[in-house]
């Protein structure tokens, strides 16, 4: 599932006019070509500036240029369609006038995936990547070049079939000020005991202590809460089991299982763990920023307002390039939570957030001149060029050209100031992603009330009911949408029965 972060580092960042380089411009205008692919690369776009830093992006209009060398009949056409935005997506699909290739979270698609709106890659994964050389990674599989195996692999729909190309990493971490640090004898925290003791001394310093958007908060915040509170339970309550997604997703909760456990009351006011998640947060709200909406949250870090910084590994950009940044800064990760602190937690690992950053996926625009994906030369040359930005040349020189992404290509290797980002990577990923599981209305049930709640707009209670109704809802309208027979699970929760009879204060069942 992932992250949606690449995707919201993208729409973040100021638009400018696309200017495709000189021989890249040349080409696309003296020539007529038969097939033209749309592309939206999102944060690649050739002619931006990223965070207004730098030169003009032009990686991905060379790589696309060589490749109209090789294809002369076949024009790459870039486009800043706002493929992230659902309505919009929706829509162009619906009606076949989506870009060929678009660059959006694979969560997007998996709902949709019966609709025909997508190609899976399935088929071309498992053979040779024509453009790699003999014995190299990829030339006997594609599905050897790629450098995280078991993220790229969890992309997996639950159709069982891979509709996205993982083209590169990105993962968040705390970024903090290691001067502003040194200064006042501060340490990093080994466990969330430590965290909250670092932020009261900050604060008693009179320097906000943590800078997180609200939207963080309610995204990665409540996902890594709530995996460290039901991290010890998942054995007793995991129904589903997948080979292609066991690596990285053995522990995350697909939307037909959160459906039955709700039935099961759990993620309810009667499951105590659901309640602490909400509270830890409101706890740690305090040592936030005042205004959580704010959009200038780097420019409070970049000017030393805030000692930590809670945001992707595409800031690393914005801090190597600035020249305004003038301290030293560091990175680490959220500590975990003991049960010293809380009764449900067992202090392992925080999880992984993150992972997938720009996922590639063909739509079935890439087959309109024939309408039928087995016989269109068109969707041939799109595959043809994805395999051909996979080369490890042209991945380097696409992703390491901004400081944002990790490559996720053997052979193209990731900037020294990223490398923090790949270790963390390496942890167990999240069980659940509360935003975009279900639809937009609960998404938006979600971000309002916790904002509200967090900053004392309602009272717990309040806020309970509403997330009891809100996850009610998301489940009841996913099985009707998916035509889920729950009853699927039945003898897999019968069967775990013993497992959970270990455990404390589980919910009870309706």
């Amino acid at each position: 599932m992932v992250i949606v972060l690449g995707l919201a580092a993208w729409a973040l960042w100021p638009r400018q006019a696309v200017h495709v380089g000189g021989a890249a411009q040349e080409l696309r205008s003296s020539n007529p070509r038969k097939y033209t692919i749309r592309i939206a690369p999102g944060i690649y776009m050739p002619g931006r500036r990223p965070q207004d830093l730098g030169k003009p992006l032009q990686g991905f209009a060379d790589v696309a240029t060589e490749f109209e060398k090789r294809y002369p009949d076949t024009r790459i056409e870039f486009t800043e369609a706002p493929v992230g935005n659902r309505e919009y997506l929706i829509t162009q699909l619906a009606a076949k006038q989506a870009p060929d290739i678009i660059n959006v979270n694979v969560g997007d698609v998996w709902q949709d995936v019966q609709k025909g709106w997508y190609v899976a890659f399935d088929k071309y994964l498992d053979q040779p990547n024509p453009f790699i050389p003999k014995g190299d990674p990829g030339s006997a599989h594609w599905w050897d070049q790629f450098k995280y195996q078991a993220i790229s692999h969890s992309k997996t729909a639950p159709d069982g079939k891979m509709y996205c190309i993982t083209y590169d990493m990105v993962e968040t971490g705390i970024f903090y000020n290691k001067t502003m640090f040194k200064r006042l004898g501060l340490d990093i925290p080994r466990d969330w005991f430590e965290f909250i003791q670092l932020q009261q001394k900050l604060k008693a310093a009179g320097i906000v202590p943590f800078l997180a958007d609200k939207s963080a908060i309610a995204d990665w915040g409540l996902d890594l809460v709530f995996n460290q509170l039901y991290g010890s339970i998942i054995p007793g309550i995991k129904l589903k089991k997948d080979k292609a997604r066991e690596a990285h997703l053995g522990g995350f909760f697909d939307w037909d299982e959160l459906a039955y456990l709700n039935q099961k009351g759990y993620f309810t006011r009667r499951d105590p763990r659901y309640v602490q998640v909400f509270r830890i947060l409101k706890a740690w709200r305090s040592y936030f920023e005042k205004d959580m909406s704010s959009d200038d949250l780097t420019k409070m870090f970049v000017t030393q307002k805030g000692a930590m910084y809670w945001t992707g590994s595409w800031e690393v950009n914005r801090l190597v390039r600035d020249p305004d940044v003038g301290f030293d800064w560091g990175l680490f990760y959220l500590p975990p939570i003991p049960r010293s602190f809380n009764r449900f937690a067992d202090g392992h690992d925080q999880c992984v957030i993150g992972g997938s950053g720009t996922q590639f996926e063909v739509t079935n625009s890439a087959f309109d001149d024939t309408n039928n994906p087995e016989t269109s030369e068109k969707l041939k040359r799109t595959i043809a060029f994805i395999q051909f930005l996979t080369i490890p040349k042209n991945v380097d020189h696409i992703v390491n050209e901004i400081l944002c992404f990790l490559p996720n290509v053997v052979g193209a290797a990731p900037k020294p100031e990223l490398i923090p980002f790949d270790r963390i990577l390496q942890r167990n990923f999240a069980n659940t992603k509360w935003l975009y599981t279900f639809d937009l209305r609960f998404d938006e049930i979600l971000r309002r009330m916790l904002d509200l709640y967090l900053n004392d707009g309602i009272s717990e209670r309040e806020f309970m009911d509403w997330m009891e109704t809100n996850v009610q809802t998301g489940c009841d309208t996913i099985v009707r949408r998916k035509q889920i027979d729950l009853s699927k699970f039945d003898a897999r929760w019968n069967e775990l029965a013993p497992l959970r009879a270990g455990y404390k204060e589980l919910p009870s069942e309706r």
